[in-house]
Order: C-alpha cells, then structure tokens, then sequence
C-alpha cells in the first residue's frame, strides 16, 4: 500500500553503498503538522537513490512511499521507503519521477554482520 507525504526537503544525504552491494540514500522532508512540524526521514534503495539526484533542501515536495517493517536480532523497524517524487516548485530541472519499476526490498544477506538493515 502507498502512501503519500507532502513538505519542504530539510536534508539529503549522500548515497551509502555497502559491501554487499547494496546502495541507499535519506532524505528529510518536514511537515507541518499543527504547531509542530514533523522531520521524517525517507530513505530511498538501489535504483531509486538517482530520484534525489535534481532536488535540493528548501524545494517543496510528494514523496510516494512504502512501510516496510522487519525484525532484526529480536528487534522491530520500521522503515519509509521511498519510490517517486513529485516537486511543486517550478524548476528548471524536471520532477524526479518513477514508476515504473517494482521497489528492491533488502534481505539480511544485502548486509554484514555488524551492519544494522536501515
């Protein structure tokens, strides 16, 4: 099921590829939510990583997303993986968008021992 979130991006982090393989991107969008806006971190998995590649912090945007939940040494995450963005700004730099290919979802082998899956 998706779902869909609509703010200003605060951060993007530079791509983390790991041994494995396995490559994965954040960004934080804010949204305002009452008198406290709310920071959530999006992150985006292998061939998806490129969609942050046009934006930039301040640029209002749709994130598209999936929940992905997991458990991990007896521990529970979870986890909002990102699949297509919309930017409402006018730009000059087209929307980063993709729908086209199904999500990649992690298994415990895309990760080393002393990695923590997010």
């Amino acid at each position: 099921m998706a779902y869909d979130l609509t703010g200003k991006i605060k951060l993007i982090q530079d791509p983390k590829t790991f041994d494995s393989g396995f490559t994965k991107r954040e960004m934080v969008v804010v949204v305002e939510d009452g008198k406290y806006p709310q920071e959530i971190n999006i992150e985006f998995v292998q061939d998806k990583v490129a969609l942050l590649d046009t934006l930039r912090p301040g640029q209002e945007v749709t994130v598209t997303f999936d929940i992905r939940g997991r458990e991990y040494n007896g521990r529970y995450f979870n986890n909002l993986q990102g699949w297509k963005i919309v930017a409402m700004e006018n730009e000059s730099s087209p929307a980063a968008e993709d729908q086209s290919s199904e999500p990649y979802f992690p298994t415990p082998e895309d990760f080393e021992d002393d990695d923590i899956p997010f």
